[in-house]
């Protein structure tokens, strides 16, 4: 049936999602992006300096595109407006990204977990929308039980990026009884944004305690790396 671009209003009859293939085509990212934390870097180079010093817990990251117009908006109907006739068009960024890379996919896709408080008052895990339709006819298992929020934390946006890391210290667990499923595994956690990548490392740290062999992160979109003045 014919789509209404979510992003021009127009009409593509041959859109499966909420974004025209015209508008998917203008809007494409194609920055060349840190194999370790997506963040842009110049052609040619494969990790930023920051990864390089000090790489991430997770070992290779993913963004269907940088946090811009008109993903940004997009990305905020979705999560904050349950517009979830967006999810395909945002899944299928991801899905673009991790595509153009040739390591062999993960066998689990797991989402970030939300606490019950944010799930209630939400009424949806915009993670398990984007896990479970990329895992949709392909070769990995999307799964929102294995990973638990055990704590209920403060929103990473409210706080500065150096504390962001510990508010999300200790906020998650392996779910206790299917831990051995983890074991030699290669999985990628599913999440709309990363911004500092504090909640995406905390939540690898306690998959590689586990025993999970490769993480990967895959996310909607990626910010840009903070500015500093003088």
């Amino acid at each position: 049936m014919p789509s209404l671009c979510a992003v021009c209003q127009g009409w593509d009859a041959g859109a499966a999602a909420r974004v025209c293939r015209a508008c998917v085509q203008r809007f494409a990212d194609t920055a060349p992006r840190c194999s370790r934390c997506a963040l842009e870097v110049p052609a040619g180079v494969a990790a930023c300096g920051a990864c390089v010093l000090a790489p991430p817990p997770f070992d290779a990251a993913f963004a269907g595109t940088g946090y811009a117009h008109p993903w940004s908006g997009l990305v905020a109907r979705f999560k904050f407006n349950g517009a979830l006739d967006l999810a395909d068009a945002l899944a299928a960024r991801i899905h673009a990204a991790r595509q153009r890379d040739a390591a062999p996919w993960p066998q689990l896709l797991l989402p970030v977990p939300l606490a019950v408080e944010r799930l209630r008052e939400r009424g949806f895990n915009q993670a398990w929308e984007l896990a479970r339709r990329l895992a949709a006819g392909g070769p990995a298992r999307a799964d929102a039980g294995l990973l638990l929020r055990v704590r209920a934390t403060a929103h990473q946006l409210d706080l500065p990026p150096d504390r962001r890391a510990a508010n999300v210290r200790g906020a998650f667990a392996v779910e206790p009884l299917r831990r051995a499923e983890l074991a030699g595994r290669q999985v990628a956690l599913v999440d709309d944004v990363m911004t500092s990548g504090a909640t995406l490392a905390e939540l690898a740290r306690v998959l590689k305690q586990a025993g999970v062999a490769r993480v990967e992160a895959w996310v909607v979109a990626r910010t840009p790396r903070p500015t500093t003045s003088a």
